[in-house]
């Protein structure tokens, strides 16, 4: 939509409204016909046709280009009330800087900034309104160091508010401390199964060094008896060669 042609002073060039909401433009766009837009308004045509509004020419988003420079400069140099004049604002300025001007205008109505509070307020007037707000919070003067809201003076209780506080650190405490049991009786039981793989391991390793060495004795057994017999060979040979 564009701006309202009751705000500005003057006359207003034709050329300079939109073809759709028939306002002064605002973020103009220029159809390949040389009709102009506000922005929202041609986009918003566009969703469920594909025609000029005015001459009904064929036209599609790509075509559209910014508003020629001499009908820009002629546009940005309309004078123009601020939009807050019915709160008390006599500004007049140029369609170029209004909207500076109104990002800071005394008169605009704005929010006030503390949480809860619904209150909208003139922008001149919101200090006052920000020190008697009931939803201003400050710290309790009493010293417990809680930061409440003057609607919460009468209720504010310090021994309540600590023992409530006590009571969730003790329970983040208990909630910590079990964790940390999980976590070291997890780590204990990983290394507790680890030990006992490891020691299985270890018990098979010593079982197959005792076959080895089972196998070794019987080994040397052997060559032993071998080895006595060949003696004995030795001997019952050298007595027949002495016979004979």
């Amino acid at each position: 939509m564009g701006y309202d042609i009751e705000r500005f002073v003057g006359y207003v060039n034709e050329g300079l409204l939109c073809s759709i909401c028939r306002d002064v433009l605002e973020n103009p766009l220029q159809a390949p016909c040389e009709h102009a837009f506000c922005t929202a308004c041609i986009h918003g045509w566009l969703v469920h046709h594909s025609n000029c509004p005015e001459d009904r020419q064929a036209i599609d988003v790509s075509l559209l280009r910014p508003l020629y420079r001499y009908m820009k400069n002629d546009l940005n140099r309309l004078q123009l009330h601020c939009r807050n004049r019915e709160y008390g604002c006599e500004m007049v300025c140029s369609l170029e800087s209004i909207d500076r001007h109104e990002r800071e205008c005394e008169y605009s109505q704005i929010p006030c900034s503390n949480a809860g509070c619904t209150v909208q307020i003139e922008r001149r007037n919101l200090d006052g309104h920000l020190a008697v707000c009931e939803y201003r919070s400050r710290e309790c003067p009493n010293g417990c160091g809680y930061t409440i809201l003057s609607a919460e003076d009468t209720q504010h209780n310090c021994v309540a508010e600590l023992r409530t506080e006590l009571e969730l650190l003790r329970s983040e405490m208990i909630c910590r401390v079990e964790e940390a049991k999980h976590e070291m009786e997890s780590r204990l039981d990983s290394q507790r199964r680890h030990m006992v793989q490891k020691e299985s391991i270890l018990q098979n390793e010593i079982e197959e060094l005792k076959s080895q060495i089972s196998r070794l004795m019987s080994d040397v057994r052997s060559l032993m008896a071998a080895e006595r017999q060949h003696r004995q060979e030795l001997e019952q040979a050298e007595l027949e060669k002495r016979e004979l």
